[in-house]
């Protein structure tokens, strides 16, 4: 039997193509820089951590812009200089996210952390949508995926109250922007990640084990997914395979959402 690295499996379906990531310098964005480049696209790594963020650009090739994805302004300057330097705007993968421990139940979130988690999860999706969409309104093309998360299908107990809510509103935007942008050759799907073993997800389980093996029992798969696994459906939501999808819901939650138990 024939074994393949991934690397060599690797399809170069995006060649030539302009990418640009949020929350490149780690994660999720981090992988999907790597993917993205791997199959040849020239990659914009946007991130507020400019050491992370330099280092992720430095080792795909790409460019770094510094931004903070809830200030307009700085968001304009990014798809602008992705623009400037590449000659288009193919790609938009906003992925930047925050998932801080004040945001809980409903009952001990104060107003403050709502709001913060509200801007950075929900209005950067907002902004960056608005800064690319002209781009591929010229062009005649282009794909947006946006990072939601299987939260926004289901409900917990064990609640994180503004992302649950922050992620619902990604969700429904963008089904509201798939729809309306359908016909000028832009797609616009909402990825919705199950937990992912990222800094993210190991920083909020570091000092509660139990909270994440509470999580993990309801995962058909039996484990958390891996950043490439998310970074691999983003690849194919950047791609032409995926012509015929937009305004979609596209989960990749290891069952999490079609199970009502989970195997013993």
């Amino acid at each position: 039997m024939t074994t393949h690295t991934t690397e060599e499996a690797v399809c170069r379906r995006l060649v030539g193509r302009t990418a640009v990531v949020t929350g490149a310098g780690s994660g999720i964005g981090l992988a999907t820089a790597r993917r993205l480049a791997s199959e040849g696209a020239n990659v914009v790594c946007a991130d507020v951590d400019e050491t992370a963020g330099k280092a992720a650009a430095d080792e795909v090739g790409g460019l770094f812009v510094k931004v903070d994805v809830t200030d307009a302004e700085q968001v304009e300057a990014l798809f602008k200089a992705a623009f400037d330097t590449y000659g288009s705007v193919d790609i938009a993968f906003n992925n930047a996210g925050i998932s801080p421990p004040d945001d809980d139940s409903i009952l001990t979130t104060g107003l403050d952390a709502w709001r913060r988690v509200q801007e950075v999860n929900l209005t950067s999706v907002y902004l960056c949508c608005k800064a690319a969409l002209p781009y591929m309104q010229r062009q005649g093309k282009g794909s947006i995926i946006n990072t939601a998360s299987f939260v926004a299908k289901m409900g917990a107990a064990t609640s994180q109250i503004s992302y649950t809510a922050s992620k619902g509103g990604v969700l429904a935007m963008s089904r509201e922007l798939g729809v309306q942008f359908a016909r000028e050759g832009i797609r616009v799907n909402a990825l919705c990640p199950g937990p992912v073993n990222t800094p993210l997800l190991q920083e909020l389980f570091a000092k509660d084990p139990e909270r994440a093996a509470r999580r993990l029992v309801h995962i058909p798969v039996g484990r958390f997914a891996h950043a490439e696994e998310i970074a691999a459906a983003v690849a194919f939501l950047a791609s032409d395979d995926s012509a015929f999808i937009t305004a979609a819901e596209f989960l990749v939650d290891g069952g999490i959402s079609g199970a009502y138990v989970t195997p013993l």
